[in-house]
């Protein structure tokens, strides 16, 4: 299981994104530009102390990340998607993939996904924040492949 923030612009999320990430014992990745400086020191502070357990993977565009999939599907979550998050069934090797905060994903992006998944939500919610969805998928997407932590 892969996950990857796609033009992440909030620090705050990266941070997050990150012990959410090591915490399941996975590598964070990210497209860039970044809405934000993504140095080494910048990335040590957001992620705190939870840096040393994971590894961030950077992607120099779409086309990147799509060239790293090999026969992964490439799942992305929006608030546009087809198919519901309660009846969507993972594989253990699909990437994960989230658009930007601000904007959400590129019309690129949804056509590049092999799947697009929505987390269901009240009439009238707008979206959730980033990574409370990055969670909630994650730990389906996890659970479903038997890839939780012991």
């Amino acid at each position: 299981m892969r996950l990857i923030l796609f033009q992440p612009d909030q620090p705050g999320n990266f941070g997050a994104a990150i012990r959410l990430c090591a915490c399941f014992g996975l590598s964070l990745e990210v497209v860039e530009p970044c809405g934000f400086p993504l140095t080494a020191k910048a990335a040590r502070r957001a992620a705190m102390d939870y840096g040393h357990m994971g590894d961030i993977t950077r992607h120099s565009g779409l086309d990147a990340v799509i060239n790293s999939l090999g026969n992964a599907r490439l799942v992305l979550l929006t608030t546009h998607g087809a198919q519901s998050l309660a009846d969507f069934k993972f594989k253990a090797d699909d990437v994960l993939i989230f658009g930007q905060e601000s904007a959400g994903a590129p019309d690129a992006l949804h056509n590049a996904a092999t799947a697009r998944v929505k987390i269901p939500m009240q009439e009238g919610a707008r979206s959730l924040n980033l990574v409370n969805s990055a969670s909630i998928t994650l730990y389906e997407a996890l659970r479903q492949t038997a890839g939780l932590p012991r």
